[in-house]
């Protein structure tokens, strides 16, 4: 497959001069095109921000926090009651 059959999406946006000015020198140290370095930039960011969607990060604390909740559950409240037997019900009528 070609190049240009891969690449055959487009994307535009405007930017300060200034801001060009810094992608341009930055593009020139890695050795890559405006372009190429502001792909490269923008997919990296973008899988950044995927990954933090779905990773959670905890302190030590919480963590120990979260393993005594999953350890030593609390006793069922009122709500909880409630939404189970509301649940039950769901189901039952769904059959």
């Amino acid at each position: 497959m070609s190049t240009q059959a891969i690449r055959s999406a487009r994307i535009e946006a405007r930017i300060s001069p200034e801001m060009l000015t810094v992608v341009k020198r930055a593009a020139e140290i890695q050795g890559r095109s405006v372009s190429d370095f502001v792909v490269a930039a923008a997919q990296e960011a973008a899988q950044r921000t995927i990954e933090e969607t779905a990773i959670i990060r905890l302190s030590v604390e919480d963590q120990r926090l979260m393993m005594d909740a999953v350890l030593n559950p609390p006793d069922p409240n009122e709500a909880l009651h409630k939404a189970f037997e509301a649940h039950k019900r769901l189901v039952a009528e769904s059959r």
